[in-house]
């Protein structure tokens, strides 16, 4: 049991936190990135509605980027893996994918949300962004 529990925080952390190899953006910038979105999010007025969106999206892509990692490296790990540790990660990835689908939502939301909406569906998409990163760091620091 401890060594599944082990592994799958092991997996899990080397996903969220890419490479140089991956690319050029160290695991700090992601993060620092995210962060940053998520409270320039939180900061727009309706009249800033396009550069909003345009964050937004850019930030809902890097999750999508990070999740994707993480699936590759679970899938490269799978057959390492006991039953358990393979319905964890299943279970993990899953809860993560559907927190990603609600915040897609939001996005979608916002992108259509009117000026007497904007700062209601704006506080609900950095909530459910928020609440996406958080689960992202929280399954980065169990491995």
């Amino acid at each position: 049991m401890k060594l599944r529990t082990i592994a799958l925080v092991l997996t899990l952390a080397a996903v969220v936190q890419p490479s140089l190899a991956d690319d050029k953006t160290t695991g700090k910038d992601v993060g620092r990135k995210v962060e940053d979105a998520g409270k320039a999010i939180g900061g727009y007025t309706i009249a800033q509605r396009d550069e909003a969106i345009r964050v937004a999206q850019k930030a809902l892509k890097d999750m999508d980027a990070q999740l994707n990692r993480m699936e590759k490296k679970v899938g490269a790990e799978w057959d390492k893996m006991d039953s358990a540790a393979r319905k964890d990660a299943h279970a993990t990835m899953g809860a993560l994918r559907k927190q990603r689908n609600d915040t897609a939502d939001w996005l979608a939301k916002l992108q259509k949300s009117s000026a007497e909406s904007w700062d209601e569906v704006k506080a609900g998409f950095v909530k459910s962004y928020e609440g996406l990163k958080n689960s992202l760091a929280k399954a980065g620091s169990r491995s």
